[in-house]
């Protein structure tokens, strides 16, 4: 099934379980106006098809000591295949980098990057993030606020 062939059921459906992925079937067949059958089926397509990848709770990280956020923009040596298949696999090692996006930029690669305080961003810096596969360079950017976190 491509994006062009979901409904606006489809759609309401996802919409529905982004902002709550915690609603019974019934509940979500209220929301869209299905019953709870037909609405269960059409969440296992949306499953099964690769639309609805998983469910998670959001946690509250400022509570887990995880509140201090800092965005690094990469650059590597060698931007070819091998080369960035390597930073890649190495970087989803590192637990404190939250996300990862290779970006079309004057760098390579964004990460977002939570740890409990500047100190240990310092540590991860130092000896994770500069120390992946073919790093050149690295700029940090740190969050002072989060103003939206969808």
């Amino acid at each position: 099934m491509t994006e062009d062939q979901l409904d606006r059921i489809d759609r309401n459906i996802l919409a529905a379980l982004a902002r709550d992925g915690r609603l019974s079937m019934a509940e979500l067949g209220q929301k869209v106006g299905l019953s709870k059958t037909p609405v269960q089926a059409r969440v296992r397509r949306l499953e099964r098809d690769g639309y609805i990848r998983g469910y998670a709770a959001i946690i509250d990280r400022e509570r887990m000591g995880e509140g201090h956020v800092a965005f690094v923009q990469v650059k590597l040596l060698d931007t070819r295949s091998a080369a960035l298949e390597a930073f890649n696999k190495a970087a989803l090692a590192v637990p404190e980098i939250e996300q990862c996006h290779m970006i079309a930029s004057s760098f390579d690669y964004l990460l977002k990057v939570r740890t409990k305080d500047i100190a240990a961003y310092r540590r991860v810096l130092g000896e994770r993030i500069s120390a992946l596969p073919h790093v050149a360079q690295t700029s940090t950017y740190v969050a002072m606020e989060t103003v939206k976190d969808r």
